[in-house]
């Protein structure tokens, strides 16, 4: 016998996506153009950056759209799964530029190059404008989505990176350090490394059915046994369907027989109120049945 307490629609952020992927094409034209005629390496390094975000909401703005498509006899749970790829996807593309910046700033110890401080400072400037506004457009779906979040990232990485150009192109100016461009590059990518990951590892967690991190399963616990109607308890397993959405199936023992279906739309609801759990399966059972036979694991 099951309850179930759905919240399929994943949030639209469709017009959010639609915006900032359009200010970052241009803004990568941009870049991409300038630097070319301005001969600055550091500008088109910043815009060949830039690109890898366009490809990063790109994978978001699918992820969302994918997982609003229905449900299938296949694919019963819609592809919600997709955000969670989408995300791994991301951290994966993120440490992957940070992997190019450090070699080109690597490089450009060894041989130097001059920067045209003015046209750079302007464009990189402007990157800042763009990837800001970006950043702020998708700050409020970045704390609860980590599909987003992983969006959220890649644009505040861009406008870091964006602003060490600029003041690695303004001391140049002044002072004719060459090294001050590369030096600021890698102390970019190690503030980038650090939040990729974070993001890295939450989302391989998650595409492995691991628990939310902030689902405190013992809590949850804890509140299906404190039920007046249930003796015991056995086969909890709480895992993410999406980024987003989180499922929950367990056993529970009442003895006196069927509480009712009062009873199991009362959970199903202090279930979603106090831990955001919108997809919650309940098997009554009349005596203690036999587990799913699962041996304790490590916790990591």
């Amino acid at each position: 016998m099951h309850d179930h307490s759905h919240s399929h629609a994943p949030k639209d952020f469709g017009p959010t996506f639609a915006i900032t992927t359009g200010l970052n094409v241009a803004l990568v034209i941009g870049q991409g153009i300038f630097g070319f005629y301005a001969n600055s390496l550091a500008l088109l390094a910043d815009a060949g950056h830039n690109l890898s975000d366009v490809m990063g909401l790109l994978l978001a703005w699918g992820a969302v759209a994918i997982a609003s498509w229905r449900p299938s006899p296949r694919y019963t749970y819609r592809l919600h799964g997709a955000s969670i790829l989408a995300a791994l996807a991301n951290a994966l593309l993120l440490l992957a530029a940070v992997g190019a910046i450090a070699w080109e700033a690597i490089q450009r110890f060894n041989a130097p190059e001059e920067v045209a401080s003015g046209t750079v400072i302007v464009l990189a400037a402007l990157g800042v404008a763009v990837n800001g506004f970006s950043a702020w457009l998708l700050s409020r779906g970045s704390r609860s989505d980590l599909n987003v979040h992983g969006a959220f990232l890649h644009m505040v990485a861009d406008a870091g990176v964006s602003v060490a150009v600029i003041v690695a192109a303004v001391g140049i100016h002044f002072t004719g350090w060459q090294w001050l461009d590369p030096a600021t590059s890698l102390l970019i990518s190690v503030v980038i490394l650090v939040g990729t990951w974070n993001l890295l590892r939450e989302s391989l967690k998650l595409s492995l059915n691991a628990a939310p991190v902030g689902t405190d399963l013992a809590a949850v616990e804890r509140y299906l046994n404190e039920q007046p109607e249930v003796a015991s308890l056995h086969d909890l397993h709480v895992w993410a369907l999406s980024t987003t959405e989180t499922a929950l199936t367990c056993h529970i023992v009442t003895p006196a027989g069927h509480p009712g279906d009062a009873f199991l739309q009362r959970v199903a609801d202090e279930l979603h109120h106090r831990f955001d759990i919108g997809h919650c399966t309940l098997q009554i059972e009349l005596g203690d049945a036999g587990r799913c036979g699962l041996a304790p694991d490590n916790v990591f």
